[in-house]
């Protein structure tokens, strides 16, 4: 088998981001790019991603730098995979990387990489009949908790009412993020103290305080401080994706778990978070880090290292049925994140979008991701 094109669809939903910070919901991607790898044994693989998807486009289409073999390091994705076993994964993955050595390793080229070793697995379960979750090695669950992952709202009635109808769609566990948090010290804890009431003691209370607020590691400190007393179960993206230090210091100062990783990538990335950053909850984006390849390079790395990995997966239901292959491999899993956008690229880009059964979302058993994308949104959506 061989593959014979990799492709690249940039897909748009019109003016959902008019207004995101008022949102009763957050309104889901704008933009998505969908990789596309075809092989000429008839056997598609297909992932999203979730980053400029007009750069990752450029990564993927641009040509052969030079013809020499061993002159690879400037070059397209695609140029780098026609006509390659699209089995080889971990070969194909170095492939990629080194092929893409001079603008790569980070941003958006890691990303397309990310997006094309996911579809490489998707096909490689389809070739074989079998889930990815048996190919990364196991799997050890049928089904996981999702937490709602959301928007803090403007006001703490806001946020109970908003509560409320988590709790209505079966939720256990809910995040907030962004929106209004952080513009006002007193009021970010009025939010989160709102949640914590409204959800009770025996659901879990995620907070994600946007790493777009600058802080320094001491302003980061003070604010797990003032809200530690609701009891979140943990607390994501404090400071800047690089200060590894200022994690460190955060994470040595409270008992309350520390996240971070969605903006970071290759498992040489996560060795810095977990030995310089010192972070308990390591957050891999399928679709930023490196593809599978890395995040079950990652999920070994983080069981040495005794923290918990629960992956980012905000764009989609394709990468949500990615993430809960990864999680059902790991030994321990405590969420899966799951996006409660009712946008249409957020829960239309599958033909049979994933549904949660009191609080959990069932890992998927067919070949390959084990969902099927759905193409008459694809063209519907698609503008290059």
């Amino acid at each position: 088998m061989k593959i014979t094109d990799v492709e690249l669809f940039v897909l748009k939903a019109d003016g959902l981001y008019d207004n995101p910070e008022g949102a009763e919901e957050p309104a889901g991607p704008t933009y998505m790019g969908l990789v596309k790898v075809s092989t000429d044994a008839g056997i598609c693989g297909y992932s999203d991603m979730e980053t400029s998807a007009s750069v990752a486009k450029a990564c993927i289409d641009a040509p052969r730098w030079s013809q020499a073999e061993d002159m690879e390091f400037m070059d397209g994705l695609r140029s780098l995979l026609v006509g390659q076993n699209p089995l080889e994964v971990e070969r194909l993955w170095y492939r990629m990387y080194r092929g893409t050595i001079y603008f790569g390793r980070r941003g958006a080229a890691i990303q397309a990489l990310s997006a094309i070793d996911i579809a490489l697995w998707d096909i490689c379960g389809k070739a074989y009949g079998q889930p990815v979750h048996i190919l990364l090695g196991g799997k050890w669950r049928d089904k996981v908790r999702a937490y709602g992952s959301t928007l803090f709202r403007p006001t703490p009635e806001a946020m109970k009412i908003a509560v409320k109808g988590y709790i209505d769609q079966g939720f256990t566990a809910v995040k907030f993020g962004w929106g209004v948090f952080g513009k006002d010290r007193r009021m970010d804890v009025q939010l989160v103290e709102a949640a914590r009431e409204a959800l009770g003691a025996n659901r879990d209370l995620l907070v994600d305080t946007g790493w777009f607020v600058e802080r320094t590691a001491k302003e980061a400190i003070q604010l797990v401080r003032s809200i530690e007393q609701f009891d979140p179960f943990f607390v994501e993206e404090l400071l800047h994706p690089e200060d590894y230090d200022g994690y460190r210091q955060v994470a040595e100062s409270t008992d309350v778990r520390i996240a971070c990783g969605e903006q970071e990538a290759t498992d040489w990335g996560f060795q810095t978070l977990i030995e310089r950053g010192g972070v308990d909850v390591l957050q891999p984006d399928l679709s930023r880090c490196g593809g599978f390849t890395v995040a079950r390079k990652i999920v070994h790395m983080a069981e040495r290292a005794n923290r918990l990995v629960i992956p980012h997966s905000w764009s989609s239901d394709l990468l949500t049925a990615a993430s809960l292959h990864l999680t059902a491999f790991q030994r321990r899993a405590e969420f899966v994140e799951f996006n409660t956008s009712q946008g249409p690229l957020s829960r239309l880009l599958v033909k049979e979008p994933l549904q949660m059964e009191d609080g959990f979302l069932r890992v998927p058993e067919g070949p390959g991701l084990g969902v099927e994308v759905n193409d008459e949104v694809i063209e519907r959506y698609r503008i290059a």
